[in-house]
């Protein structure tokens, strides 16, 4: 399947299209869990061949880092990026050939880091508190990528991942993987919108990155 999230029955699921327009959905109002469901077209306005890249749910309180694959990203609350319209609203300003990554909560901003990783194998690590909160926008250079390699797409953003300080990382490259604890983050600190430092090799070419949450 394509995409799935937790939530309550009483607050709305988030939909972001590859255009970076956020739709509200009523979650109560969704078919039950027997059947096929039913098409997304039949309630929302989505511009043709526009398919969707994040879902999310939650509190109006929640914080979720919005990005491309540009380099560029922000912060935003669940409540500024709600809409009662059927053809939603702009959120995220998508750059020329960039597309939207995967939506990533984060718990605690103050207390978050944010991981940014590039097809090149570097990788970037710096406070959350570094990037704007905001309800729409382009946001600011995560990671840096030349423009002419991104509009290109020679050189792109792989992975966006938001964590806390007893995370681990599990980078995925490939069928095989690689733990990174915050302890072996040191090398990767860095300002927000530098280039990053190098994975490790054999981890360069990143497929995709997991949070894995300390057990309590």
């Amino acid at each position: 399947y394509l995409l799935s999230c937790t939530g309550k029955s009483n607050q709305n699921a988030i939909f972001i299209d590859d255009g970076g327009r956020a739709y509200s959905v009523q979650t109560h109002t969704l078919p039950s869990a027997r059947g096929q469901g039913e098409p997304l077209s039949g309630r929302l306005t989505v511009p043709a061949g526009m398919g969707f890249k994040g879902l999310v749910m939650g509190p109006d309180e929640d914080h979720y880092l919005m990005a491309t694959d540009a380099g560029y990203g922000f912060i935003t609350q669940l409540k500024d990026i709600q809409t009662k319209n059927k053809a939603g609203k702009a959120m995220l300003t998508v750059p020329t050939n960039a597309k939207v990554l995967a939506p990533a909560k984060i718990d605690a901003i103050e207390k978050a880091w944010i991981a940014a990783i590039s097809n090149e194998g570097r990788m970037l690590v710096f406070p959350a508190a570094d990037l704007p909160v905001m309800g729409r926008g382009k946001g600011n250079k995560m990671i840096s990528i030349p423009g002419p390699r991104a509009s290109s797409r020679e050189e792109l953003m792989v992975a966006a991942v938001a964590f806390n300080e007893t995370d681990t990382l599990l980078v995925h490259s490939g069928k095989r993987h690689t733990k990174l604890k915050f302890s072996d983050l040191e090398h990767y600190f860095g300002e927000r919108g530098r280039r990053g430092n190098k994975l490790p090799r054999g981890f360069q070419n990143v497929d995709t990155v997991e949070i894995v949450k300390k057990e309590k």
